[in-house]
Formats: structure tokens, C-alpha cells, sequence
């Protein structure tokens, strides 16, 4: 690892969902953008989506900070590589402040992280119907964890000059300053889908204007001199940055072409995953299985992430040459490494429509959604992994598989209940189960080896 400075940094956090994280987040990047500072922006935990409004708000890859899924000991290390060279760094919070992965206390909490990164704490608080209430709900979250440094609030929601005056009256008996307002602001709403909005690849041009309006709300309602300030007491950083050449031992000889799948279908996938694969020695080449008729000259490997295939399966069924040429590579015994699209994507059928049928499998969206961090480890050996190596990931879907014959499962599950998940076949490893490679960098670099051997 390469050892790095401490950059300026703050927490964006809230009491709750729904208070105004994303907003206050993205628009805070933007602003401080605007200035013509360097802004490196983070979100804590698992949200692929969140972070694809970071990036137009700094012109900078969105990463994730997440303690469960990377363990605390990587926090710091995954921050200063994201944040190396900027002026200042925005870590947008998850959930509420001292919200954590369930049943494992602080463990991958806003709370948590913020302490692992010695940042101060800005609270975003919705004051739509409060007044003199907001002082107890900022003591209590001010004084709940002494390690956990509130250094500022913002109020948001706000309805009037007076609604104002009566929340910062309340406020002075709590000792934490005020540093921005915000009125309700419907311009700055942005669309939805399942618990996090609409990614940014399946509405750009909205998606920047809805970050721009963002940004000058926070422009013009809070102190960005103040906030500045603030991020620059934020304490010493003594980790190494994080760094994927280190992390793999040295590339690969012989790289090979390693399809990594994009556009509005696929639009989950976490940075590290691809540095990782050309820190192995891979020629990381992107394409879009809405588009592209074909894979990338040359591929030798297929990575197929996250994202909404649902809302894109007629386009994706309609693509007939690229669904071939998948099945194709799949078949050779090619590597192929799908997570929860991805593993839609190669089932015979997803609602009924053709898609790759590498997997004897059907799939099909339901009402029921299922979410939440996992222990897994794997059950057999496979492209992506040994048999018997632990990972930690999440799951987030609303589909069900059904499976045919002919394929072994891809990891064994601990928590909620004990059971087999995915699929391994020949090259391919298939799963619901999204998972942070930064974790167990061992499996980037088995990819790309079983790239140049098959």
C-alpha cells in the first residue's frame, strides 16, 4: 500500500431515511465543485446507485466505504485510494446515523465509519414538522456516542422565515451550530425505484439538471466556508492508501480481454472491481448488452454486474446476436463471472422472454423484495473462487430463480437462514449475491489466470 496524506473530510448523516442525505450529499460535491475544488465522493455501505450521482456532481468515480462488506480495517485504506490528490472528501451516511448492519451493532453504521475516518459529522435533519422538538432529537444524537462528532446541522424541509427562527432558537441550547437551511425544493426530487432512486445511466440529462439544482440549493442555503472549515478538522489518517497492484501481488503475464458489461442495463458495479482486473494483468473492456451486437474483439472473459434487467428485458431479449455470442463464450468453458443482472441475464428466460440460456434456469420478477448482508463461503471450486473461500456480500432484488439441472451452487449461505445460492458451471459463476472484491482480492486475479488458460 501507498502511504498518503490526510485530505479534509465530513460525514453527511441523518437521523433517519428519507431526511435528505442524498440531496444535501450530492449537492454539498457540487457546490464545493463549483468552486473549483477537487472533490472525492464516497457513500457508506452497500448502494451501487447513490454513487452515479456523486460522479456528476465531481467528475469523479463514486466509491463505497463499507464496513461489512470490506471489513473496518479496509475503510480507511479504500478512502485515501479514492480520495488521493483531492483538495476535499463528502462521505455520504446510510440509513440513520447509528443504523448498522442488523444485529451486529455499530458494524457497518454512518457512526462507524465516521470514526474509523476521525471526520466530524454533519446531521441532516428534516424539520417539516417540528419545531422546538428538533433541539432533543440533535441532543440525542449528539451525545448518544461520544466518539461520534456532530460538528453541524443542517435543516431541511424547512417551510418559512419563521419556521426557521423557531428551529434555531431551539438549537442554541444544544451547542451544535446551524450551517445551512434548505426549503422544500420539488426541483431537486429525483425518481425512485424499490429503496434507492434511479440510476443515473437510465436518465442522464435529468440526472444533471436534478444535480446542478442540487447544487445551487446548497449554494445558496448553507455555509459552504463553514462546512469547508469543519472538513479541515477532521484528524490524522495513519493508514497506507489502499492499492489494487499491492493488493493482487503484481499483474499477470499474457493479459487477457476481460468484457465487463455496462450501459442502462447494468449499471451496478463497484470501481475497485475493474482495477483490480488490470492490476492482474486484464484489458478491461466495456459494452453494452443493450447495443453491441457483439463482445469486445478478443474477449477472453465476462464480468456481468448489478442493475434493473427487468425494466430492459424486451431489449435486451431483441439483441439476439449479442445473447449468442454470450452463450458462445460460456460454452468454451470461458470465465464468467454474473452477479444478481448478470445471473438474470443467463438464465433461459427473464418474465417470459429469451435471454442467453447459458443457466437452465428461469427467472422472473415477484413483489417480494429481498435484502440484506450475507456470510457466504463457496461451495465448490470455480472461475471466481476456491472452494471453502469466505466472502461477505449483499443481496437486493425483487426475482426469483428457478433452477433446472446440470449446475452446482456458488455459495453456501450462514444468515438469515442456511441455504445454497447461485450457480457454478463449467466457467460460470452466477449469483444474487453482490460482493466487494477489495475484500478478497485472490479472486480478481484467479479470474484473469482462468482467462489465460482456457
Amino acid at each position: 500500500m501507498v502511504s498518503s496524506p490526510s485530505v479534509p473530510r465530513l460525514v453527511v448523516a441523518a437521523p433517519a431515511s428519507g431526511s435528505g442525505k442524498t440531496t444535501v450529499a450530492t449537492g454539498l460535491m457540487a457546490a464545493l465543485a463549483g468552486r473549483g475544488l477537487s472533490v472525492s465522493p464516497h457513500k457508506v455501505g452497500p448502494d451501487y446507485i447513490d454513487p452515479g450521482y456523486h460522479a456528476l456532481a465531481t467528475g469523479r468515480a463514486g466509491r463505497n466505504l463499507d464496513a461489512y462488506l470490506c471489513g473496518p480495517e479496509l475503510v480507511g485504506p479504500l478512502f485515501l485510494h479514492g480520495a488521493r490528490g483531492c483538495d476535499i472528501a463528502v462521505v455520504e451516511g446510510v440509513m440513520g446515523l447509528y443504523d448498522g448492519a442488523a444485529g451486529e451493532g455499530e458494524l457497518a453504521s454512518t457512526a462507524q465509519v465516521a470514526k474509523l475516518l476521525r471526520a466530524p459529522v454533519v446531521l441532516v435533519v428534516d424539520a417539516s414538522s417540528q419545531s422546538r422538538s428538533v433541539a432533543a432529537l440533535v441532543h440525542g444524537f449528539v451525545t448518544w456516542d461520544p466518539e461520534v462528532r456532530v460538528g453541524g446541522v443542517i435543516l431541511n424541509k424547512v417551510a418559512s422565515d419563521r419556521h426557521e427562527v423557531l428551529l434555531r432558537e431551539a438549537l442554541d441550547s444544544v451547542g451544535v451550530p446551524v450551517l445551512g437551511v434548505l426549503r422544500r425544493a420539488p426541483q431537486v426530487d429525483t425518481p425512485s425505484r424499490h429503496l434507492g432512486l434511479v440510476p443515473v445511466a437510465e436518465r442522464r440529462a435529468a440526472a444533471v439538471e436534478a444535480v446542478a439544482a442540487m447544487g445551487a440549493q446548497v449554494s445558496d442555503g448553507c455555509d459552504l466556508d463553514a462546512l469547508t472549515a469543519l472538513a479541515r478538522s477532521a484528524g490524522p489518517l495513519t493508514d497506507p492508501a489502499w492499492d489494487a497492484a499491492e493488493a493482487v501481488a503484481g499483474p499477470s503475464p499474457d493479459g487477457a480481454v476481460v468484457a465487463v458489461a455496462g450501459g442502462e442495463a447494468f449499471t451496478f458495479s463497484y470501481a475497485e472491481h475493474a482495477e483490480l482486473l488490470r492490476a492482474a494483468g486484464a484489458d478491461v473492456v466495456p459494452f453494452d448488452p443493450l447495443r453491441d451486437e457483439r463482445l469486445p474483439e478478443g474477449t477472453r472473459g465476462l464480468v456481468i454486474g448489478g442493475g434493473f434487467p427487468e425494466v430492459y428485458a424486451a431489449e435486451l431479449s431483441a439483441n439476439e446476436p449479442l445473447r449468442k455470442a454470450v452463450a458462445e463464450l460460456a460454452l468454451s468453458g470461458a470465465p464468467v463471472a454474473a452477479e444478481c443482472a448478470g445471473l438474470l441475464y443467463l438464465c433461459r428466460e427473464l418474465d417470459g422472454r429469451p435471454m442467453c440460456g447459458v443457466l437452465d434456469a428461469t427467472a422472473r420478477m415477484t413483489e417480494r423484495l429481498t435484502l440484506g448482508y450475507r456470510d457466504a463461503v463457496a461451495v465448490g471450486d470455480s472461475a471466481l473462487a476456491a472452494a471453502g473461500t469466505r466472502m461477505r456480500g449483499h443481496e437486493f432484488h425483487r426475482t426469483v430463480v428457478q433452477p433446472g439441472a446440470g449446475a452446482a451452487p456458488a455459495w453456501g449461505l450462514r444468515a438469515p437462514v442456511r441455504r445454497v445460492e447461485g450457480f457454478v458451471q463449467q466457467g460460470v459463476h452466477a449469483s444474487f449475491l453482490h460482493t466487494h472484491w477489495a475484500a478478497a482480492p485472490g479472486v480478481a486475479r484467479r479470474f484473469v489466470e482462468r482467462c489465460r488458460t482456457s
